[in-house]
């Protein structure tokens, strides 16, 4: 049986690890644009220069897996064609290919791993005193607020949103407005209209100094399942049955941020638990049983608060929110609580 799996984030490494472990004789071959693993969810660090996130994809993969370096440009009928002319016959296709940012012009986004390099690059080169302004108020705009805040003590940060934290509630976003205040982050209450060099514009028509202004709003799907012809919903985003198959065609996986899933959020909470259930799936298949469909359930939100503070909210299995949550994480008990889906894709953890 040939698979191949077309990216190598949390869902994608994920799934090729577990179909060589499951589905005996399977010959799994990855596609992705880089020889790195990157973990997502620690680019923050990455911008503000406190850790390094990216791991040689040899690292964490199982052996035996091939692996190609490069972009698919079209799938359709057994066949994955890269972007170098050359094609992949398949049996089975996982379809992991994450989420995307359609960043201002203007502006550097730092929920891409090439995004976060050129924010580590022009964040370094900023004079002390110089003002950074970090767009959207989600966990991703939070947590590189606060890293770079306290990584760089010497700069003015900024950080403009409609509402911060509105991914958590009651005392959980409280004590992430209370870090921002402690960092000394500039919480204002707008959204940025343009950005252009020393500057950005406001929507309510105000102009501010911003020496760098970065891009934390992660939104959309890449269009490849939509030009291949695959059934997507109004995001983009593959329409899958209950067990995670394209309903254009059941030998393709949508698995993590691609997957229309109805009631799934973008992160690492949703990717490894999908391409797990995609993956014993498949396994099932190949051993003429029935696939198990998947369910959605969530624990918490996390959201980190520079190197040594953190909150988690918890929430119902639907990801609505409950009104208890964890705080006062040392960055260590932080990393172990909200990288486990990176855990899980080590060589140990998945038995290479």
């Amino acid at each position: 049986m040939k698979v191949v799996v077309v990216g190598a984030g949390y869902a994608g490494a994920f799934a090729a690890n577990r179909v060589a472990k499951k589905v005996k004789g399977a010959e799994v071959t990855v596609v992705n644009a880089r020889p790195e693993f990157v973990e997502r969810i620690r680019l923050h660090q990455q911008v503000a220069g406190t850790g390094a996130v990216a791991t040689p994809l040899g690292a964490m993969l199982r052996p035996g897996i091939a692996v190609r370096i490069g972009s698919v440009e079209k799938i359709g009928d057994g066949t994955a064609v890269l972007d170098d002319g050359e094609s992949l016959a398949f049996d089975h296709l996982f379809l992991a290919v994450g989420s995307t940012v359609r960043a201002l012009p203007g502006t550097v986004p730092v929920g891409t791993w090439e995004g976060a390099q050129q924010a580590r690059a022009e964040l370094a080169a900023l004079p002390g005193g110089s003002t950074v302004t970090v767009v959207g108020g989600g966990a991703t705009g939070i947590e590189t607020a606060t890293e770079v805040a306290e990584a760089r003590p010497d700069l003015r940060v900024r950080l403009v949103a409609p509402e911060a934290a509105d991914c958590l509630s009651g005392a959980a976003r409280r004590r992430a407005l209370a870090a921002l205040e402690r960092l000394r982050v500039e919480v204002v209450a707008d959204v940025v209209a343009e950005a252009a060099a020393g500057t950005v514009r406001l929507g309510s028509g105000r102009e501010l100094e911003s020496g760098l202004t970065l891009w934390g709003i992660v939104a959309g799907v890449p269009d490849l399942a939509a030009r291949s012809g695959l059934e997507v919903d109004a995001d983009g985003r593959v329409v899958v049955d209950a067990c995670l198959r394209s309903v254009t065609d059941p030998r393709i996986f949508a698995v993590g941020d691609c997957a229309g899933v109805v009631g799934a959020r973008f992160g690492c909470q949703t990717a490894a638990p999908q391409a797990r259930a995609a993956a014993d799936a498949l396994a099932r298949l190949a051993g003429g049983r029935e696939p198990e469909p998947y369910e959605l359930r969530y624990a918490a939100r996390c959201v980190s608060l520079g190197r040594k503070d953190a909150v988690a909210q918890f929430t119902h299995p639907d990801d609505s929110l409950k009104d208890g949550h964890l705080k006062g994480f040392t960055a260590v008990a932080f990393k172990r609580m909200v990288f486990t889906g990176t855990r899980y894709l080590t060589r140990k953890a998945v038995g290479a």
